[in-house]
This record gives C-alpha cells, structure tokens and sequence, in this order.
C-alpha cells in the first residue's frame, strides 16, 4: 500500500473486542497469559485490529492497541453506510455486512459492532453467517471493509462515468 496510514496524527478510539485466559502446559506446570483482541478507530473511516498477548491484563491490553495501529485500513463509505453490500470471509468467519437507510443503527453483534463503531459507520446491518470466533469475526469483517468500492472508484477502474456505473 503506497499510502500508509499514520495512527499518530489521529484521535482515535479505543474498544476491546474480547479478552481470552489463555495457558500453555510445560514440565513444571502451566503457564497462564492474557490474550486481548482489540479494535482502533478514528471515527472517521479509518480502523485497524491487533491481538496482544502478555502475562498481565493492561500490558496485553497496550500490546494490542500498538498492533492495531500497524494494521489500519481506510474504509470506503457512502455518508453515515457502506456503498454497497459485500461479505467478508477469513477461515472458518463469515460475515454479511448490508447498507441501512439513515436511522437505522448498527444492527450488529457485538464483534462487529465494535469494528464498525470505532470506524464511524452509523448505520449498517451485518450477520456473523458461520463462524463465532472472534478473532475470525473481526478478520472477516476488515477483509469485507477492504473489498468496498465507492462508485468514484469504479468509474475510474472502468474508465467510465459515474451515471454508467448507477445503471
């Protein structure tokens, strides 16, 4: 990606997703760590995703947050909705994500609810379609957010105009 998104120079907002005890079995015993899934977002169609794992709560909290900075996308939206409706898929997640005429809401899980919030889509709806995980959930919905296309840019990819691309 040519133009890389720069964290620093944007407000953003914080949400954890989830927070999983995780351990790992060794000779003398077991080993427990944290695992915190968390979503960035400045509110303004831009969010990014990372996972954080550490032996305390706000440390795999912070390792989170610095991780979700590195992997910000820009989402393509058409005012408070996305433009068009898409499904995301990663593994076994996938994820139905539809546009919603202004007052709608979110109407969305709480996994997803959480991405489309901090990136400042007010009115959306969306179904987790196979998969519950969280983790996938998440990476379902950005692979989602990623292949969204605005009618500009569908017109310049085919060389046409914006009138065509509405017929």
């Amino acid at each position: 990606m040519a133009n890389k998104i720069d964290p620093a120079k944007m407000d953003l907002q914080e949400r954890l997703v989830v927070l999983n005890r995780v351990s790992k079995t060794v000779k003398g015993g077991r080993i427990a760590r944290m695992t915190a899934l968390m979503v960035v977002g400045d509110g303004n169609g831009h969010v990014g995703y990372g996972l954080g794992k550490a032996a305390e709560v706000p440390e795999a909290i912070r390792k989170g947050i610095e991780d979700a900075k590195k992997n910000m996308i820009k989402v393509a939206t058409d005012g408070s909705t996305i433009p068009h409706e898409v499904i995301g898929k990663f593994g076994a997640g996938e994820v139905l994500l539809k546009p919603a005429a202004p007052g709608t809401g979110v109407i969305a899980g709480g996994t997803v609810r959480a991405v489309v919030e901090v990136a400042g889509i007010k009115n959306i709806r969306a179904k987790c379609l196979r998969s519950t995980n969280p983790v996938n959930v998440v990476k379902a919905v950005f692979e989602g957010l990623k292949s969204l296309r605005t009618e500009e840019e569908v017109a310049k990819a085919r060389n046409i105009s914006t009138e065509a691309v509405r017929r």
